[in-house]
């Protein structure tokens, strides 16, 4: 059977270390799709009032956002009991564990304090960020892809991968679906559609909706968490959690385009003090 299937070849998670540095694959992945968004929100800074420095501010807060709330919801979504155990197991981070959900929630606090700090609304920033996020997304996949872990259900499709400490079986290289779903996929729906005028908080609604249909979906080619598996054989916990997102999203662009939907209101226009810097 072995021969039949990709077998996953040792990849050292280390790419270089210089003394006690090390740089990683999923480090390098965070860089990259840092770097990239940061390209890409320059190219639209002129729709705001934004200074570049108030750029690279909200960027900034907003990778916080992610790093300090995906290893929050982790713990909280999906290690609560070895939290109770043991507290400290929170700032443990070098045993790895991030949660999209819990990142996401990060996120929008960040961008909260932004918003609150330039005196701009949040659904103005969050409609700006939004189609940025994909471009995270998919470099993170990679990166899971690359280091062999959250690998998908076994199955015997022709391009099936057998991932080492999966035990024997071919599984769905469920990485690459969400890298080709929650990041390329997404990343051009929310491009083109935010490349046009939409009313105040329909491109957040829309990232919400996206994200957690397909995140929905690939749940199930993705091999649920060996300690809680699925609930009632049918539902795991990934897509328990995408499912309020999915409501918001569509609650969202509902309210968008039926309270919100004036012209003025369409491009992300913000009053800010340029001065005001963090």
């Amino acid at each position: 059977m072995n021969d039949s299937y990709f077998v996953f070849p040792h990849i050292d998670p280390v790419i270089v270390s210089l003394g006690p540095i090390s740089l990683r694959w999923y480090g390098l992945m965070y860089l990259v799709g840092f770097v990239a968004a940061f390209w890409l929100a320059s190219k639209r800074l002129s729709r705001t009032n934004w200074s570049k420095d108030q750029l690279s501010d909200m960027l900034f807060w907003g990778f916080l956002g992610v790093i300090l709330g995906g290893r929050v919801g982790y713990v909280f979504f999906y290690q609560f009991p070895t939290f109770l155990e043991d507290p400290l197991y929170l700032f443990k981070i070098w045993t790895g564990g991030m949660s999209f959900h819990g990142g996401l929630i990060g996120v929008i606090c960040a961008l909260w304090l932004f918003a609150r700090k330039t005196q701009s609304h949040l659904l103005t920033v969050g409609d700006f960020v939004a189609p940025l996020v994909p471009i995270g997304l998919g470099a993170g996949r990679v990166g899971n892809f690359l280091n062999a872990e959250l690998w998908g259900r076994t199955t015997d499709v022709p391009w099936a991968v057998i991932f080492p400490n999966a035990g024997n079986l071919p599984r769905h290289p469920s990485q690459l679906y969400e890298f080709a779903l929650e990041g390329v996929a997404l990343f051009i729906i929310l491009w083109l559609f935010s490349s046009k005028p939409r009313p105040r908080g329909a491109v957040s609604g829309l990232f919400l909706l996206g994200y957690g249909a397909f995140r929905f979906l690939i749940e199930y080619f993705r091999e649920p968490d060996q300690h809680l598996g699925l609930y009632h054989d049918f539902i795991s916990r990934g897509q328990i959690l995408s499912l309020p997102m999915i409501i918001t999203g569509l609650a969202l662009i509902v309210w968008a385009y039926r309270y919100n939907a004036h012209p003025e209101q369409a491009l992300p226009k913000t009053k800010i003090n340029k001065n005001v810097k963090s």
